[in-house]
């Protein structure tokens, strides 16, 4: 009998582990059993061995050129997902059939509202509806009512860089000032002084964003690849002092906005149009709470803060080390400054500004700062005469694996802006060259973060030369953030700014 007692439990743990060493097999052939290329999962992580050890972009890449295969079978942990290489299927999943792909696999949890319901990460239909009452704030004609302001902190960028120039400048740290200075005042209708001086409220909130602890980083890697943890382990997707922040001064807009204005009209930036949408939200009984319009806010400050100064500084880094391309960039820059009379360009100019152009989407090719994008299948869906994935499938597209393949872009490592001069950008295969995605999902800040990047690179790169900084890395030998997720400098890249007579 007392034997008895002890090989119950025995038996009972024997069963569990036959039961997950079954269930393991069936994860573990899943793909193979499909005929789709993978490499053999890790029994706890699946795929994701590179977290916190290799950002997520860099793997990508990887994937891409290990395989070369139109599609890639992956597991996020024990979950089957798949990463597709082509421009055709590219095309398929952000396009043709978005409407079974409306959704990105990103979540937040319950416990964080400002994570969970931003336009990043929420959910039709509440992103349809969100997404088509902002989209008229981001007209050409729209934008065109901010254009003084970042042209202003443009300039703020050459003044501080003159009073600085003689210490090591980090470069991500010196465009974040002033994309936090741009973003807030059309988010939040915050006014900063960060692009000079270096400091502000809210700058030390944003900086918050991409410091990424060990814990964080394991907490974004669940919002962007198992969500079911989020709320388990309740990981937010912004700290929970920068939210507070948030609504602290969110409030406080809105109530001198409305003050100064009466009645919502015509949105004139960001935070106008969040205005109407919670005046009509309250007016329709939509539901949408404080937490909802914040997130909007939010998610705009902490997308565009980061990659437009992840962007710029790339761009500087690479032009530190490519002296022909910076020198033929100043010199149409300082063309059109002679036929304007001034510096002082519209945001119309600049965007005809062709080599300008093409050096920021040169820029965007090598270092998109979503080097993938994420999607997840309502239904069942027939990616070719071989493969049919299930509803619920997360579907990655290799955006930067495209953007380095030598079929599409020859010597993909070269920073070669000439690439994308518009005799030679009309030959690019559409769907290879995706920065700011594709389909109904593009990115919606698309011309707010090029206006923004526009302005700054004018604004340095007719006032100073860029030489590289002793000690520094070649480009190609760069660190790439690991814990991140957005492909941005795992450290701090430094060039020397010399003053133009």
């Amino acid at each position: 009998m007392t034997n008895m007692v002890y090989l119950v439990p025995i038996f009972i743990v024997l069963c569990a582990f036959a039961w997950i060493y079954l269930r393991w097999l069936k994860v573990r052939n899943y793909w193979a059993e499909r005929g789709v290329p993978h490499l053999p999962p890790n029994p706890i992580l699946g795929s994701l061995t590179f977290l916190q050890q290799k950002n997520a972009g860099v793997w990508m890449r990887h994937m891409y050129e290990t395989f070369k295969t139109p599609y890639i079978g992956i597991w996020l942990f024990w979950r089957p997902a798949l990463i597709i290489n082509t421009p055709e299927l590219a095309r398929q999943v952000l396009t043709k059939d978005s409407a079974n792909f409306r959704d990105r696999f990103v979540s937040g949890g319950d416990s964080d509202p400002i994570g969970k319901l931003n336009l990043f990460t929420v959910k039709d239909p509440d992103w349809t509806n969100i997404r088509r009452r902002l989209t008229a704030t981001f007209t050409a004609s729209k934008l065109r009512i901010l254009q003084d302001y970042i042209r202003s902190k443009s300039k703020e960028l050459a003044q501080r860089l003159k009073r600085e120039r003689e210490s090591r400048i980090h470069l991500k740290k010196l465009y974040s000032d002033y994309t936090t200075d741009v973003i807030g005042a059309s988010a939040f209708g915050v006014t900063c002084d960060a692009t000079l001086t270096g400091k502000s409220h809210l700058k030390t909130v944003a900086e918050e964003f991409s410091h990424y602890s060990i814990l964080r980083g394991i907490g974004w890697s669940s919002l962007f690849f198992f969500p079911e943890l989020v709320d388990v382990f309740r990981f937010k997707m912004f700290p929970k002092t920068s939210t507070d922040y948030f609504k602290r001064v969110f409030k406080a807009a809105v109530a001198q906005r409305e003050a100064n204005h009466g009645e919502t009209g015509e949105p004139k930036d960001l935070l106008d149009a969040l205005l109407k949408i919670k005046k009509e939200s309250e007016e329709r009984n939509e539901g949408y709470s404080e937490d909802f319009i914040v997130a909007q806010a939010a998610i705009f400050l902490s997308g565009g803060y980061d990659t437009s100064a992840s962007l710029l500084a790339f761009l500087t880094y690479e032009l530190a080390y490519h002296p022909e391309v910076q020198e033929k960039l100043y010199e149409h820059l300082l063309e059109a400054k002679n036929q304007n009379g001034s510096d002082d360009f519209t945001s119309e100019q600049l965007a005809d500004m062709t080599y300008l152009n093409g050096v920021i989407k040169e820029g965007l090719r090598k270092y998109s700062p979503m080097s993938w994008l994420d999607r997840v299948a309502a239904e069942d869906y027939r990616i070719d005469d071989n493969l049919t994935i299930k509803a619920g499938t997360p579907v990655y597209v290799n955006g930067i694996g495209m953007h380095y393949d030598p079929d599409y872009f020859p010597d993909p490592d070269k920073f070669d802006p000439n690439r994308f001069l518009p005799e030679n950008e009309k030959n690019i295969k559409s769907y290879t060259y995706m920065p700011f995605g594709e389909g109904p999902r593009i990115c919606i800040g698309l011309r707010f973060g090029m206006m923004t990047v526009r302005f700054a690179m004018v604004s340095v790169f007719l006032n100073y030369k860029v030489v590289p900084f002793p000690g520094m890395p070649i480009p190609i030998d760069m660190t790439i953030d690991k814990r991140g997720i957005f492909y941005s400098p795992g450290e701090a890249i430094c060039v020397e700014f010399i003053p133009r007579a």
